[in-house]
């Protein structure tokens, strides 16, 4: 099966642009990070469909910007569904005071650094995980 990575959305009239280069750059990303990309479909969607997954499956009631699900049968193979609330995103872009698209493809990111074995539970983990997205967000081609 080749690798796929598949954008969709729920929810939203959201348009990601790009999508060829984002893709070249994920599969870069997981290449660098010594795993095998099978598939991974990003799902954009609102605030509201996010939260429901979140309450759902993960049992909290909190807006958050990313939910991944790692479906992967092996560590080093591949297979997830990304949920992003383009709202959350849009949102904390204005908090951090950064471009929405600069925050939207760190957020893409972190989910992929998730799946490539990154943590994000304790302050070393944290530090770690944003000196990565940083690393890869640099290799990006401005789109």
């Amino acid at each position: 099966m080749p690798a796929k990575i598949n954008f969709f959305t729920e929810e939203t009239d959201f348009k990601l642009k790009n999508k060829k280069t984002l893709r070249t750059w994920i599969e870069q990303t997981l290449l660098a990070e010594k795993r095998i990309l099978k598939e991974i479909n990003f799902v954009f969607c609102n605030d509201a469909y996010l939260l429901k997954i979140n309450q759902d499956f993960l049992q909290h009631d909190t807006y958050t910007d990313i939910i991944t699900f790692d479906n992967s049968e092996t560590a080093e193979e591949i297979v997830s569904d990304i949920f992003i609330s383009v709202e959350r995103v849009a949102e904390n872009a204005k908090s951090f005071q950064t471009p929405f698209l600069q925050e939207l493809h760190r957020v893409m990111i972190h989910g992929v650094l998730h799946l490539a074995g990154y943590k994000d539970k304790s302050a070393k983990d944290v530090k770690t995980m944003r000196s990565k997205e940083n690393f890869y967000l640099s290799s990006l081609e401005p789109v």
